[in-house]
């Protein structure tokens, strides 16, 4: 019988503090109504100063090893998703190897942006089934508050900081994750992204006084394509392991925009009532915004064991994708 690799555990790691909408009205000319209605965001956390990404990605990671009954030792390989890395170089998922006492395991970092963690979960997904590695680490982490420009209220109200993480790994039970698909389209890279910071416009002090580290987006045109590709990547997803809409039990998605997701599920005639949601509470954590609603949904009773979980999301790249998993966790 061919492997199949499944979620063995999950964990989450997020900041003590919170940022209301309120506190945000005291920043910039915004107001709670404003951001409720367009968002659905009504709080997100942010991450104290002189802590990093590897900071919440490694908490995130004990806490997936401690729920799957996975030691350390048994771990052979650490996958990071993540753009707001602690630095440049080395990579996250390197820092989170010394942080939690492991070495010479391999350990490296993607970037798919809010899409980031269906990639590294797929990674995963084929590196167990085809014998490479036997458990895998796999962490979604962003610190998005130190790459927020605080001058646009239409992005800065966005973003929140957090870490969620899943042990992926053989299962004695039947399911596990059943089929992903993955795109991208780089046409779509103006529509999302940070000027200066990278090798084509390293930062100087005038590209700092320009706030050019910090993200900028489109958010309209980003709206009309995320609801639409979402759509057409969960059905292959589906149909790749023969099953359809009405199979799904519960969709754990993205958490962008309430507006996205509403707009998305209706497209598929699927209920929002079995759609996990926690938009109201972290604001868009990019690639960690999945994998910690996927803990908070497990550790709350939701996810029953041999349920359909549809997990799907879209982000800078631009990319975008869905994972179909029977869950045995």
């Amino acid at each position: 019988m061919a492997k199949r690799a499944s979620i063995l555990g999950t964990g989450s790691a997020l900041p003590e503090k919170i940022i209301t909408n309120f506190d945000m009205e005291k920043m910039m000319d915004t107001s709670d109504e404003w951001i409720r209605m367009r968002t659905g965001i009504e709080r997100r956390r942010r991450l104290e100063d002189g802590k990093g990404a590897s900071d919440l990605a490694t908490e995130a990671g004990r806490k997936a090893l401690l729920d799957a009954n996975v030691q350390i030792e048994d771990i052979d390989l650490i996958l990071v998703s993540t753009l707001t890395s602690d630095m440049r170089l080395p990579a996250a998922a390197c820092m989170v190897q010394e942080k939690l006492g492991v070495k010479e395991i391999p350990a490296f970092d993607i970037n798919a942006a809010c899409t980031g963690f269906i990639y590294a979960l797929t990674i995963a997904q084929s590196f167990v089934e085809t014998g490479q590695f036997k458990k895998i680490l796999v962490i979604g982490v962003e610190i998005l508050s130190r790459i927020i420009n605080y001058k646009d209220r239409n992005t800065a109200v966005l973003f929140g900081d957090g870490a969620g993480a899943t042990v992926v790994g053989e299962s004695d039970k039947e399911g596990g994750i059943l089929a992903s698909a993955l795109k991208a389209d780089g046409e779509g890279g103006k529509l999302l992204y940070t000027p200066a910071g990278g090798s084509l416009l390293p930062l100087t002090h005038e590209g700092l006084d320009q706030d050019l580290d910090k993200v900028v987006m489109d958010g309209s045109e980003v709206f009309k394509y995320a609801a639409r590709k979402m759509v057409e990547v969960s059905i292959e997803a589906l149909e790749k392991c023969g099953l359809t809409v009405e199979d799904i039990d519960y969709v754990v998605p993205h958490q962008a925009n309430i507006r996205i997701i509403q707009n998305a599920v209706k497209r598929m005639n699927i209920s929002m009532d079995k759609v996990y949601i926690n938009i109201h509470e972290y604001g868009n954590m990019s690639s960690a915004s999945i994998p910690v609603a996927l803990d908070e949904a497990s550790r709350a009773g939701f996810l029953k064991e041999g349920a359909i979980i549809l997990i799907v999301g879209f982000g800078a790249g631009l990319t975008w994708g869905a994972s179909v998993i029977k869950w045995n966790k």
